[in-house]
């Protein structure tokens, strides 16, 4: 363990700073998912990323800050992986819907899954001003949001209601991930939107 005043790799070489910034990130992003964000002081993520205090602080004002970012780096990759699946089932919104909950159901079933993210934060902050939450509440709005589109490319008679029972079958499979034998989340997941889809017809 480095003592707090020992000089850290990032000291002195600005030309280093997006590597520095990507580094923390990292390093606390691991640390806020594996132990809960309340759990993982600044200080540990100093030591953990090897840089100085001052450093964190250069990149993210607050610990905070650091936590928004923590989620809209979580944020980006959850759509980008619903971007690839959504590729080539432009005409087929059943095939992409499909193709939505595969991935999903592959991630919950991931050994080291600790659940969703955003829940998982908003959980830990209640207060609804907090910089973190509003990036959560934003996530799962904006993949509500998706689900009214395939609902509505469905033709279904209450879109608006599809869509919102998706949202809860999808965030239901993120909080309840220990209860998944192998290979049962993907079964259960297209069984149960396949019926909700039925209903609506």
């Amino acid at each position: 363990m480095r003592h707090k005043n020992d000089a850290r790799p990032d000291d002195g070489l600005p030309q280093g700073a997006t590597d520095v910034r990507e580094r923390v990130l990292e390093t606390a992003s691991a640390l806020f998912y594996r132990r809960g964000v309340r759990a993982v002081g600044v200080d540990l993520v100093v030591e953990e990323a090897g840089v100085a205090k001052t450093s964190l602080y250069r990149h993210f004002r607050t610990k905070d800050d650091l936590i928004a970012a923590f989620l809209a780096r979580e944020d980006e990759d959850f759509w980008a992986c619903w971007d690839r699946a959504a590729q080539g089932h432009e005409t087929d919104a059943g095939a992409e819907l499909e193709a939505q909950l595969d991935w999903i159901a592959a991630r919950v079933s991931r050994p080291d899954y600790r659940g969703c993210p955003q829940i998982n934060v908003a959980a830990e902050f209640p207060d609804a001003d907090h910089p973190a939450r509003a990036v959560a509440t934003q996530h799962k709005n904006e993949l509500r949001g998706r689900l009214k589109g395939i609902a509505d490319r469905l033709e279904v008679r209450r879109p608006d209601e599809l869509a919102m029972q998706l949202s809860l079958l999808i965030n239901g499979a993120f909080v309840s991930s220990q209860m998944f034998s192998a290979g049962e989340a993907g079964p259960l997941l297209l069984t149960t939107a396949r019926a909700l889809i039925a209903a609506q017809n």
